[in-house]
């Protein structure tokens, strides 16, 4: 889904932008064309700063999103999840990044889960990216003890594992 909604775009590398941003934040364009998170307006000025384009090309793609219904559908419908990885260090959290070969594998949140339950490692949340929309996903699992080396091994032996990082 994440390639045909930049194809979209195809024409406008700063509206491919603009589209990136709405995405990794969860941020949604309400019916007046309008940034939102929730009920919260964004200012385009703000929106175009952080994409770093111009606040008329934030316009143009909040009106091509609204003038297009599958966009609209998405893009009216996305929401946020508070995440606690950047609260993790402060709440003495760990976070597990974990970035597999292919996404789209079933079982990756299951074996990694049922890994760590094995342990007796708590997990305080999850956090998938989706492979629709974004390139490179990765899965975040926020946990409320350190996880132990020979565990870390473990998960970097699953054959769906790419590469896992600690922070």
């Amino acid at each position: 889904m994440f390639d045909v909604i930049m194809e979209k775009f195809e024409g406008s590398p700063g509206q491919q932008a603009v589209i990136r941003l709405l995405l990794e934040r969860g941020f949604s364009v309400n019916d007046e064309g309008r940034v939102v998170s929730g009920s919260i307006e964004i200012p385009d000025t703000q929106v175009a700063q952080e994409a770093d384009v111009d606040r008329r090309v934030v316009d143009s793609t909040t009106t091509a999103i609204l003038d297009d219904e599958e966009l609209r559908r998405i893009f009216q419908n996305i929401s946020q999840i508070p995440s606690l990885m950047d609260l993790a260090p402060v709440l003495d959290l760990g976070v597990l990044t974990i970035r597999p070969y292919d996404a789209d594998e079933p079982g990756i949140i299951a074996s990694v889960t049922g890994l760590l339950a094995d342990r007796d490692i708590s997990i305080r949340q999850t956090i998938s990216e989706d492979p629709e929309f974004t390139d490179e996903p990765r899965t975040y699992i926020v946990t409320d003890d350190p996880i132990p080396g020979d565990v870390l091994n473990e998960l970097a032996e699953l054959p769906f594992v790419r590469s896992i990082e600690l922070s």
